[in-house]
């Protein structure tokens, strides 16, 4: 499936974020830069609210090795956008979180993009299992 056929409904988890004028080009379109901040706020928030980023019992630190962002149309200011996020992989020690911004009222994406995070031990920066609660707390989010 290429990125212009994705549609909501195979995203999982959803917030919405507003464009700011700051956010805008020298053409009036939100920087392409500005996406990637939106698919790591989308993915930060997730990860925080469901309790597995800044957690005490945390013995690993999820570090970016990869990513990228297919943009398709483009966004203005003001404009506000539905950001999805879904898991595409859940390895060992590593998830590829993928997100999409869908304009309000669209089912086709204005962008579609994808992080891959492998989870380190923080001192020694080397590969660590992911743990039983960072897979429980976002296993809902999995797509086949």
């Amino acid at each position: 499936m290429t990125p212009a056929d994705q549609r909501r409904d195979q995203y999982r988890w959803w917030m919405q974020i507003s464009s700011r004028w700051a956010d805008c080009d020298a053409y009036g379109h939100v920087n392409n830069a500005i996406y990637y901040n939106w698919f790591d706020t989308a993915v930060t928030t997730m990860l925080i609210e469901r309790g597995v980023l800044r957690s005490p019992q945390s013995n690993s630190i999820g570090l970016c090795v990869s990513s990228g962002c297919d943009f398709l149309a483009p966004i203005e200011f003001p404009e506000t956008v539905d950001a999805g996020v879904r898991i595409g992989r859940m390895g060992n020690s590593s998830i590829r979180f993928e997100v999409a911004l869908f304009p309000l009222n669209s089912d086709a994406p204005a962008a579609v993009g994808h992080f891959v995070h492998v989870y380190v031990d923080p001192i020694k920066r080397r590969p660590v299992p992911l743990d039983a609660v960072h897979k429980q707390a976002m296993a809902d989010l999995v797509i086949a």
